[in-house]
């Protein structure tokens, strides 16, 4: 089960590959490497995997954006 979770962080952190540090660059290069030998993570190097996810890929929940739909009718 942890392989479909290691795609899956790997698969959204390419395209932010470029933003990476030298050495987040060489530990996500690893990882995308072992995965592709499907070879699951061992316990470090998937939470390190995972911390980098946090640091890079940013979720917007919905309300982030209710401020720009609301009416102006508010405001008066």
């Amino acid at each position: 089960m942890q392989i479909i979770e290691q795609k899956k962080l790997i698969d959204e952190l390419k395209n932010y590959k470029n933003k990476m540090t030298r050495d987040e660059a060489y530990q996500f290069d690893m990882f995308t490497k072992r995965t592709k030998d499907d070879e699951d993570l061992d316990k470090l190097s998937f939470q390190k995997l995972q911390e980098i996810h946090k640091k890079y890929v940013v979720r917007k929940s919905r309300h982030d954006f209710d401020h720009l739909f609301k009416k102006k009718d508010d405001e008066k």
